[in-house]
């Protein structure tokens, strides 16, 4: 299904949910920039989606800093015209038990996951009044409606993102859009950065029925294919076998 073209700007689109709704935007004639901090994955993405016919650009970005994401947002503004679309995806997830005491950890996973998304409305949001509308797409986690051992900071970060998006779409005039997207268990590269041994050794059993990445990426392409006066507020995505 080929929609009407819009302006799609996805952050952590790298790898895992990002990548693969790149890919499924792009196909579905979107046009597309796409942010990261590995810019080298990027640059091979946006070669493949436009050696298959699709319109993508990338720029290397860090959500944690707020003047790195105003310039992602007025640079798809600059190449396409305007800003319809802004995914916040970007997300890290360094589980562990409190008594780890894994300040720095907390920290980075409060400055990306939750700070990551402010900057993303921050930019965007006006962008969007401006121009009349837009839609945010924000990726949340099942874990924005529940809390298990070792990922107490990690669900607090993402209760915050629910809680940011119902209040962004309550003071919306209906106008701007929002989405919240809450995955359960996902195929990404998340698990990757869990340093305590217990916590890494349980997320195996628990990722051992997953999703693939590109069942949200078609949850957030449904979403985006709504007509402007449809606002699909939340998509919560679990795999059929799972309890969590």
């Amino acid at each position: 299904m080929r929609n009407e073209a819009k302006v799609v700007a996805i952050t952590g689109a790298s790898s895992g949910i990002g990548e693969a709704t790149a890919r499924r935007l792009a196909a579905d004639g979107h046009r597309l920039l796409l942010g990261a901090r590995r810019s080298d994955r990027l640059d091979a993405l946006s070669h493949e989606i436009n050696e298959a016919g699709g319109t993508a650009a990338f720029q290397r970005l860090d959500v944690t800093d707020a003047g790195d994401v105003r310039a992602f947002v007025a640079a798809a503004r600059e190449r396409y015209g305007r800003m319809d679309v802004m995914v916040n995806n970007a997300g890290v997830m360094p589980l562990s038990p409190l008594d780890a005491l894994k300040v720095d950890e907390w920290d980075r996973m409060i400055d990306v996951n939750v700070r990551g998304v402010l900057h993303g409305i921050a930019a965007a949001l006006p962008v969007m009044r401006a121009q009349g509308g837009g839609h945010f797409v924000n990726v949340a986690s099942v874990g924005a409606y529940e809390v298990s051992p070792t990922a107490a900071v990690y669900c607090a970060t993402k209760y915050a993102v629910r809680a940011i998006s119902e209040g962004l779409r309550q003071e919306s005039d209906g106008s701007v859009r929002v989405t919240l997207v809450s995955p359960g268990v996902t195929e990404s590269e998340l698990a990757e950065g869990i340093s305590d041994p217990a916590a890494r050794e349980a997320m195996k059993a628990y990722r051992a029925v997953a999703l693939p990445a590109s069942a949200i990426a078609d949850a957030i392409a449904y979403a985006v294919a709504q007509p402007t006066e449809v606002d699909v507020n939340e998509i919560v995505v679990r795999p059929a076998a799972s309890a969590q």
